[in-house]
């Protein structure tokens, strides 16, 4: 039998390279200071094979030939879920959903398995006991016989629970504390979690079992663990918002099955989480009373999803001699530039005021179109007038000051109408071939950031 030496490897956390001694920067990604020791047994006889003679399973294949099918998605019962994952979890794929602690992964995998009353399935828990999972069913209110849940951190003994139970979809919560016999090193190490998903995503494309995995993400709100988790599943999705506001966002970094720009939109409530249907209602305060100055209404599109949504601004003279600038949910040098333009091409003198600029409802928007919507809020604040009711703004702002056509206008003029808007601004021929005739909303053509400005405050 061959004897096992340990030895001493160092591994990249970013790519997952390694190197028999440390270097300062990692050799394959040139990434510095990502090298990380582990202990690793190797043996100590080596049996030399030659690559040639050797028979393969697989057969090379002309692109012609290959045999397509499209193969039956397993629809989850959240429509957000499925609207990202781009139609619903595909058999045999590995889907990893991380996200900050507290934020509410487990409740949204946990809420989505429990309402499946077709499948069978197992929930592997490395973080919380089966009481505690119980309780938190109990507050969701939801109870399923097909659930089966082990808490097991070892990951020969998942796999002699998944050979019992033989489910028909796998959670993993979460990997980093899953941990291989075969490795020496702790759980959550590269090493560990690089070994472990390799091996359930070999599981999961041999049996055509699609599994989750539930991660966690560190400071900078990247994903823990080495870089190339994200490398070995077929989808990422990351959950995220402020434990202090009461909405979540669910957004796909990665998708090999669909589109990655696509959103889905949850409240936390006492019961779980709820779907929003109609995003507007987060993203646009709704005054009963006097409207007030320094709120602009923009029309933005996230994947597929046009939304309605409410730019906040406060202009004020700086009290301490040095102006502030201060972002929340938009590109903070990109309101610098709004803010130079303004002073350059339209005579707005804001360079000795404070600004301060909200996305209400805690998104974070990075669509160009919002640029005439947060200028509008910017000038509302500024001469402290009120944008009249019912008016919503679409355009990207250049550095000329003119207001540039931006994609999917229809859809966007269309959104807003569908949505009780009376009036829209939008850039100067972003409408060719449209009809706006038989449109129950106003369309508005600028050209030029003066001329929407005396067109709001005329």
């Amino acid at each position: 039998m061959a004897k096992l030496k340990e030895k001493s490897v160092w591994f990249c956390s970013e790519c997952g390279a390694d190197s028999p001694k440390w270097e300062g920067r990692c050799p394959a990604c040139g990434a510095w200071n990502t090298m990380v020791e582990e202990k690793v047994k190797t043996s100590s006889k080596s049996i030399a094979k030659s690559p040639l003679g050797h028979t393969p399973k697989s057969t090379p294949l002309k692109v012609s030939e290959i045999v397509t099918s499209s193969e039956p998605r397993i629809h989850m019962p959240s429509e957000e879920l499925n609207r990202v994952l781009g139609g619903g979890l595909v058999p045999g794929s590995m889907v990893l959903i991380g996200g900050e602690p507290g934020i509410g992964k487990s409740t949204l995998v946990l809420q989505n398995i429990l309402a499946i009353k077709s499948r069978r399935m197992l929930y592997v828990s490395g973080e919380e006991s089966a009481t505690q999972i119980r309780l938190r069913a109990d507050r969701i209110g939801r109870m399923s016989d097909n659930c089966y849940v082990v808490t097991e951190t070892s990951l020969e003994n998942i796999f002699t629970h998944i050979e019992k139970v033989k489910p028909e979809l796998l959670i993993v919560d979460s990997i980093q504390t899953i941990a291989s016999d075969e490795i020496e090193s702790s759980a959550g190490s590269v090493s560990q979690v690089r070994e472990c998903a390799a091996r359930l995503l070999r599981y999961a494309k041999q049996t055509g079992v699609p599994v989750l995995l539930i991660g966690h993400i560190n400071k900078e709100g990247s994903l823990a663990g080495p870089k190339v988790l994200e490398h070995i599943v077929d989808a990422v999705l990351q959950f995220e918002g402020d434990r202090q506001y009461m909405y979540r966002i669910l957004r796909a970094v990665k998708n090999r099955f669909g589109n990655t720009s696509e959103l889905g939109i949850y409240e936390m409530c006492q019961r779980g989480l709820r779907e929003v249907t109609n995003p507007s209602e987060m993203l646009m305060s709704q005054h009963e009373g006097e409207r007030l100055s320094g709120c602009a209404i923009g029309v933005t599109i996230e994947g597929v999803r046009p939304f309605l949504i409410e730019a906040q601004a406060l202009v004020s003279t700086a009290a301490y001699g040095t102006p502030q600038r201060s972002v929340t949910g938009f590109d903070s040098k990109r309101m610098n530039m709004l803010l130079a333009v303004l002073e350059k091409r339209v005579g707005f003198k804001l360079a000795a005021k404070d600004v301060f600029l909200n996305i209400a409802g805690g998104l974070k928007v990075a669509d160009p179109a919002l640029d005439l919507a947060v200028i509008a809020a910017i000038l509302s604040s500024n001469v402290d007038m009120v944008i009249p009711s019912g008016v919503c703004l679409s355009g990207e702002v250049g550095l000329s000051g003119e207001i540039r056509p931006v994609t999917r206008m229809e859809q966007r003029v269309r959104e807003a109408e569908k949505l009780g808007m009376k009036q829209i601004l939008i850039p100067r021929g972003a409408l060719k071939g449209v009809d706006t005739s038989k449109l129950a909303i106003k369309v508005v053509e600028v050209s030029k950031v003066e001329e929407a400005f005396r067109h709001l405050f005329a």
